[in-house]
């Protein structure tokens, strides 16, 4: 989904971030493969994690397979400007990644599954890109929701790193920060791989299994 070019992989100042816009650019409907709400507000007792692993049309697809997801959807975190479109993150003037909100019942899955489905996902040794898609915004990002999120996230890619070393693969990339504003991407790119079975997943793990717990059958 983007050309090699070397400038698209340094982050932009906040003072040099495009300026946005103050009002959302969709309305979020409903999930067309698990026809739950992709907007709050959720029911009490789900967890919200939020991941950038790449174009989010495949990320998302690996996260609403899972066991105990509520509600899944795409859409721009860890940047600048407020409620960007996805031309504008992609000039990479935005600071955005591109991530998946995942909303999930922590009675049927943990924070763990979720990290484990994220680092074996993708290539988190890559910096700012995945494979052939080059940019801020499709750079390894955990944004978390307390501090008990954070702490796990750490630990994880702190476990992982050293399983990489361990069969001569560098260090993980992934960014992990608390969470701030997250924006909705456009109608279109909701559930993309739903709509458009045949559509373009750039996504490709190391396959070197992350050591936090074992999937179940939902991970093919």
């Amino acid at each position: 989904m983007a050309l090699f070019s070397s400038h698209k992989q340094e982050m932009v100042l906040p003072s040099r971030a495009l300026p946005g816009r103050s009002a959302p650019i969709i309305e979020p409907g409903v999930h067309v493969v698990l026809h739950t709400p992709i907007a709050g507000p959720f029911p009490e007792e789900m967890e919200r994690a939020i991941f950038g692993l790449g174009c989010f049309w495949g990320a998302e697809r690996i996260f609403w397979k899972a066991t105990g997801v509520y509600t899944t959807a795409v859409g721009y975190a860890g940047g600048f400007t407020p409620n960007p479109t996805y031309e504008e993150v992609c000039s990479g003037k935005t600071g955005h990644a591109e991530v998946v909100l995942v909303v999930f019942d922590p009675a049927r899955a943990s924070y763990a599954m979720m990290l484990q489905r994220f680092f074996e996902g993708h290539d988190p040794t890559q910096y700012m890109r995945q494979g052939n898609d080059v940019g801020t915004q499709y750079r390894s990002a955990i944004y978390t929701f307390s501090i008990a999120q954070h702490d796990e996230a750490v630990r994880t890619r702190e476990r992982y790193a050293k399983v990489l070393a361990g069969v001569g693969l560098g260090e993980p990339s992934t960014e992990i920060a608390a969470a701030g504003p997250f924006y909705y991407a456009e109608e279109y790119h909701q559930q993309y791989l739903a709509k458009n079975p045949d559509g373009y997943c750039g996504l490709g793990g190391t396959g070197v299994g992350c050591p936090v717990g074992v999937l179940g059958d939902d991970q093919a």
